[in-house]
């Protein structure tokens, strides 16, 4: 059984014909429910992006939630309201991955069985944690629409009790218990940023802080690449888009909820949309300002702040989650590091004698250059008389010190092309 506080069972007994809607009595029933069950994810202060966006910048960091991202609010909830007879037959739900911890953390609690349908292009991260939690896991598909597909389908044929990582409003209600500890930690907040998907998320928090402030503006951040939300806003009704590319995997949705939509119409001020490359900064700026690791999802906000077209107020963006595996982690960071021109790598054809190479590592290091790497291949060209090729892979301040390098080597007479991250040339 799940740890309820006092008086919470009865109260969702009362609540559980009324989901039909979200109320300020259903949230406050979803808030009884997660108590203790929760980290307490305090809003965190950040100088550097208050003093790069102009305003007031407060994070809200679910990256460091129970199952490292938020959705395990919207599981719990759900979950905690099924009959014995719903929880008896087992779960199954579809998930790109947070969802997907965020149910079998809940069954493994009330000890019952969850089978989860994640997407084959699924963080090996998510997949391992979501096994570790005691469910089974079924890949398929390379969207979550494909996954959810397949999970509504098991459910009809071997009767388990789907649990929709959106498309819910238990779920939405429990996501929405984010607005709660928002307003407590920062009560005259501006702005809210909040991840966009299928919708749970940005339903279930813009609905609960209207409640609690009428006033409070909540926009909802989507990846430009698959920005169903927007389109289904902007034609009034809910659109598929078809097809969808994202870094952004935690929010690769090509419907959004149909069920959480009006509540979205209602109570989101607007929708932002974000490219993929963004993100890249993004990233590299939280890890290196905040010493925090956050998935490509819960970057949107980020990315969104400089987007804002207001100065002066308290702006909170939520940081979804942060379940990222290391090798994404390390492909963000070297391209956020080309991107900012802190790494680069340039090709030069030198005589073949000796010396040339130690002139340009003499020129690089005047220049405070730092050389990680140095291909010298002398069998370039058929006739070595025609020049050897040099490749280096330097360590630079930033752009201007590497147009600084770039320069300064042009201007001995060396015939320098850059040389892309995928090996082509640039320039």
């Amino acid at each position: 059984m799940f740890p309820r506080p006092a008086g919470a069972g009865d109260m969702i007994n009362k609540l559980r014909e009324s989901f039909q809607m979200m109320t300020l009595d259903d949230f406050r029933a979803a808030r009884k429910v997660l108590d203790g069950v929760l980290h307490r994810t305090d809003l965190m202060y950040s100088p550097f992006f208050t003093k790069t966006t102009g305003n007031h910048v407060y994070i809200k960091p679910e990256n460091m939630q129970v199952t490292g991202a938020y959705k395990i609010r919207g599981a719990y909830f759900k979950c905690s309201t099924l009959t014995g007879e719903e929880k008896a037959k087992g779960l199954v739900t579809a998930s790109a991955g947070n969802h997907a911890q965020g149910v079998a953390y809940a069954a493994q609690a009330a000890g019952v069985a969850a089978t989860i349908v994640m997407p084959t292009t699924t963080p090996l991260v998510k997949v391992n944690n979501t096994k570790d939690y005691g469910a089974k896991v079924v890949l398929h598909g390379e969207t979550f629409d494909d996954a959810a597909a397949l999970a509504a389908k098991l459910s009809e044929e071997e009767g388990l009790t789907y649990v929709h990582p959106f498309n819910d409003l238990t779920v939405s209600t429990g996501q929405g218990t984010i607005a709660y500890e928002i307003f407590k930690d920062l009560p005259d907040v501006d702005v809210i940023l909040v991840p966009v998907g299928g919708g749970g998320l940005a339903a279930g928090v813009s609905t609960l802080a209207k409640l609690l402030n009428p006033s409070v503006r909540v926009f909802g951040v989507e990846p430009s690449g698959a920005a169903s939300m927007k389109a289904s806003l902007e034609a009034g009704h809910i659109v598929t888009v078809d097809p969808i590319s994202t870094i952004a995997d935690g929010v690769a949705v090509k419907t959004p909820g149909d069920h959480v939509f009006p509540y979205i119409q209602k109570n989101l001020d607007g929708i932002i949309t974000i490219d993929d490359g963004e993100l890249v900064d993004a990233f590299l700026d939280v890890m290196e300002k905040h010493k925090m690791i956050v998935e490509n999802a819960g970057l949107l906000t980020i990315a969104a702040l400089k987007h804002l077209d207001c100065r002066g107020e308290n702006v909170v963006p939520v940081l979804s989650g942060g379940n990222m595996d290391v090798i994404t982690i390390s492909s963000l960071v070297q391209h956020g590091l080309i991107n900012r021109g802190r790494i680069f790598t340039f090709s030069v054809q030198l005589p073949d004698r000796p010396g040339e190479l130690l002139r340009i590592a003499d020129l690089v290091a005047k220049l405070s250059g730092n050389i990680i790497k140095l291909d010298h291949n002398q069998f370039v060209n058929i006739n070595r008389q025609a020049g050897v090729e040099l490749k280096v892979t330097l360590e630079a301040f930033g752009l201007s010190h590497k147009a600084e390098i770039l320069d300064a080597l042009r201007q001995e007479g060396y015939q320098v092309r850059e040389v892309a991250a995928s090996g082509t040339i640039t320039g």
